[in-house]
């Protein structure tokens, strides 16, 4: 069994330039986004935030977590996202989900809620052939075009990364399938876990090879000196965006507390075949310095070298 080192990233709205280059500083291993097209909360659309963070940035990998492709035209995510890889260098991770929990912004993008899933499947494989740079033509259940093509081609061969996020047992099928990586969020340990060992079954069903595939955990984070004080911030943040009691939740799928006791909760990630940890800060406070907390005062605990799952 070969071994790995744990991998950090965070997710940022930061939208300066130098809080965006002061998180670069801290040498995360990856920086994502995320965003909505019309959700409960206020927030960015995913893609402009991702070409802001490429733009922006030097050196990390960049990401989205996630962009809800079953809502956006595939040519049009392989041109842009492709256009952003060239810009960055090839720096560029593709996290897609489905979405489903805001119907209203379906109905605004004329997109059926219960088709989001075969669009999405359909979508993947179509994003790579786009990629391609060469003419294609594509006769889909939901998308038909001829002669079609879509160039510059993006720096990394093949197109960047495309990582499955989600939490159902389609998910996991969709990155065991199609995907280069699974992450999940809202998970435990004990859960992620299991989500292993089903992505494994799910790609050994079809003879797929996870040579190279990223094992990711998207991990709500709050770090203070003192347990309840970092308890009360990140249950009224998660509160104030899932509109609804947290507490029990907190408890099962989030890492909260002093700095020993995120690190411990993080390394059950780990232990459970987390490769790549993604840090979203859960704090109604200054998120920036809740990142900064992280890399310095929990990622030590963490870092070490771990076996890479099997299949």
């Amino acid at each position: 069994m070969t071994n790995s080192t744990v991998t950090f990233g965070a997710l940022t709205g930061a939208t300066s330039r130098k809080d965006i280059q002061s998180l670069e500083a801290l040498r995360y291993d990856t920086l994502w986004v995320g965003g909505h097209v019309a959700s409960r909360n206020p927030s960015p659309e995913v893609l402009m935030q991702l070409a802001r963070l490429a733009a922006l940035t030097t050196e990390v990998r960049v990401g989205t977590s996630a962009l809800l492709l079953p809502l956006y035209p595939p040519a049009i995510v392989a041109k842009q996202v492709a256009d952003l890889d060239r810009v960055s260098g090839g720096r560029v991770t593709l996290g897609v989900g489905v979405g489903g929990e805001y119907p209203k912004e379906f109905e605004a993008c004329e997109v059926p809620l219960d088709q989001r899933g075969a669009r999405t499947d359909e979508s993947i494989a179509l994003l790579r052939r786009l990629w391609s740079g060469e003419e294609i033509s594509h006769y889909g259940r939901f998308h038909t075009f001829t002669g079609v093509r879509v160039h510059p081609s993006p720096v990394q061969a093949g197109g960047p990364p495309i990582v499955v996020a989600g939490r159902s047992l389609a998910a996991m099928r969709r990155a065991a399938i199609l995907g280069d990586g699974w992450m999940p969020y809202l998970y435990s340990p004990e859960r992620y876990r299991a989500s292993v060992s089903q992505v494994i079954s799910d790609a050994e069903a079809v003879r797929r090879d996870l040579t190279g595939f990223s094992w990711m955990a998207f991990v709500f984070v709050n770090v203070q000196d003192r347990a309840e004080d970092a308890r009360a911030d990140a249950t009224s943040f998660l509160g104030g965006n899932f509109k609804q009691d947290v507490g029990p939740l907190l408890d099962r799928v989030a890492a909260v507390g002093t700095p020993d006791q995120v690190a411990a909760r993080l390394r059950a990630f780990v232990d459970a075949g987390a490769r790549h940890l993604i840090m979203a800060p859960a704090t109604s406070g200054d998120s920036l310095a809740l990142v900064r907390r992280i890399a310095t005062d929990v990622r030590p605990h963490v870092d070490r070298p771990v076996p890479v799952p099997q299949h």
